[in-house]
């Protein structure tokens, strides 16, 4: 098995492991189909698999159970930053991105995404909900190796910003109008519950042909607005939680539903031991954070542990060993080679020798094999118009196998570093930099490294968005409308409301 200098992979047949059944070859340990979902807001804290006692989390907490979990698995402090980490394998930054907003989060052209690397090896993907990686029509996944593209705009249904970034008009959670291979479709039902029924009907389409797939299924939840069919948040009534929070929970709790659904059509069409199924999420917790946030300091938008840790669960019935924790410091940027290698794809040179990421492969077959250290730099970004520079300590943060090393300062900072040992401290409660001041040394040095090769890759910085959001003006010339017609009917209508979040 090689995985440098682009040479074709082992694939899955490596991954054959000792209470597999050996013979079995064939279905169990050939090329995976691979679905991989990924939730939007939702924190590592909002599961009752990681000790969240108000949550109802069953078939997430079943995934857990029976599939292998990265204890140790980090992602972006935000939304866009993470879904171009998972894409290219590389630090976000490299491909341009530093926002959610303002041209900011188009994933550079120039970037080759894991869909497109799976795709020469003969798969056929998919992506259901949330890109948000450029809504011009070049930057759209059905030109980043997607054959099927099922998606709404912006970072979040309905929602719309100054140039590019922004979903069709009037859109909403419910009966959501979603671009479907470039032409758009009005739907019927709530938002997540159309991305999973779509997904699952492709699924089936594939399956019957016997062609691998890689389905990428993101839904907007439970992104804000809070918004879910009314018996979700009744089954939190009567708990002393806030509207918000209720909705919230009730939004996750049908996202665990659909996962449920799909699971079963998995065994019910007899590829459950041919497809792994990977849930994670995008970023730190949101509206559950005060409810229960897993011991840990931070959220979304925040450099500390709790800003970056996420859920990591991979199920693979016969192959992957149900219920092994991996402690190893594994990331969102490690999806792109440990995808390739099991589907025995052949990465481009130029593109192996640019990747941040490492296999995970190793882990998978024996969650003790040997990890070599790593730092993981994460930074906020964020920063105003023309500021990149200035901004190299504006909220940003070095993660090792012990440590994490935090500035935390949001307009600037001074290059004061904060350090936290994390296996004595999980909680980030007691700054230990002046007792460690080798680590803090090293630690800033391989940061400076990084941040010198990080500036000269920010191509977005710049940018000036269309006079007319994309989305938009292709909804107007398919139905008809537009700003001088303010009588165009909405794209649907909102059942339920809470408070609009930030990008």
């Amino acid at each position: 098995m090689k995985t440098a200098g682009g040479a074709a992979l082992g694939g899955a047949a490596a991954l054959a492991l000792p209470h597999a059944a050996r013979g079995a070859a064939s279905a169990q340990t050939a090329r995976p189909n691979v679905v991989l979902i990924l939730t939007d807001d939702q924190g590592y804290g909002d599961l009752g698999c990681h000790g969240n006692t108000v949550i109802r989390t069953p078939n997430l907490d079943r995934m857990h159970a029976e599939g292998l979990r990265f204890t140790d698995f980090h992602v972006s402090p935000t939304c866009s930053p993470t879904r171009c980490s998972l894409m290219t394998g590389r630090h976000e930054m490299k491909s341009g991105v530093t926002h959610t907003i303002l041209e900011r989060e188009r994933m550079s052209l120039k970037a080759t995404t894991v869909a497109q690397v799976l795709k020469s090896a003969g798969y056929t993907t998919g992506i259901f909900g949330k890109w948000h990686l450029g809504d011009e029509p070049d930057h759209w996944p059905d030109k980043r190796g997607f054959d099927e593209m099922f998606i709404h705009g912006s970072g979040g249904i309905g929602q719309t910003y100054a140039g590019s970034c922004g979903d069709a008009p009037g859109n909403s959670y419910f009966d959501p109008a979603v671009l479907h291979n470039g032409t758009f479709e009005k739907t019927q039902g709530y938002c997540t519950d159309v991305f999973f029924g779509q997904a699952t009907k492709w699924i089936d389409e594939k399956r019957k042909a016997s062609a691998p797939f890689f389905a990428y299924i993101t839904p907007n939840a439970p992104h804000a607005p809070l918004v879910c069919p009314e018996d979700y948040i009744k089954k939190y009534e009567g708990q002393g939680l806030g509207k918000n929070v209720m909705a919230f929970f009730g939004m996750i709790t049908n996202i665990d539903d659909n996962v449920g659904r799909l699971l079963a059509k998995l065994t019910e069409w007899g590829i459950e031991k041919n497809t792994l199924v990977i849930f994670m999420n995008d970023n730190g917790g949101t509206a559950g954070v005060g409810v229960f946030n897993a011991g840990m300091r931070g959220s979304k938008n925040s450099s500390y542990n709790g800003g970056t840790r996420a859920a990591s669960f991979w199920r693979w019935p016969g192959t992957l060993k149900a219920g092994a924790d991996v402690d190893k410091l594994a990331c969102h940027r490690d999806i792109f080679p440990t995808l390739a290698e099991l589907a025995g794809a052949k990465v481009p040179d130029a593109v192996a020798a640019k990747l941040d990421g490492r296999s995970l492969v190793p882990l998978l077959k024996d969650p003790g094999a040997p990890w070599p250290d790593r730092y993981i730099f994460t930074h906020i970004g964020r920063w105003a118009k023309g500021q990149a520079a200035q901004s190299k300590y504006a909220g940003c943060s070095v993660h090792s196998p012990r440590y994490n090393m935090v500035s935390p300062g949001k307009s600037g900072g001074d290059g004061k570093w904060e350090l936290y040992d994390l296996k004595e401290d999980p909680g980030e409660k007691k700054d230990v930099a002046d007792q460690h001041p080798e680590v803090v040394k090293e630690m800033s040095a391989a940061y400076d490294k990084w941040w010198d090769e990080i500036l000269p890759c920010l191509e977005n910085e710049d940018a000036v968005g269309p006079a007319v959001n994309p989305f938009k003006e292709l909804y107007w010339k398919q139905f008809g409308g537009g700003p001088a017609d303010p009588s165009a009917a909405p794209a649907g209508k909102q059942k339920a409301q809470g408070k609009r979040d930030k990008p």
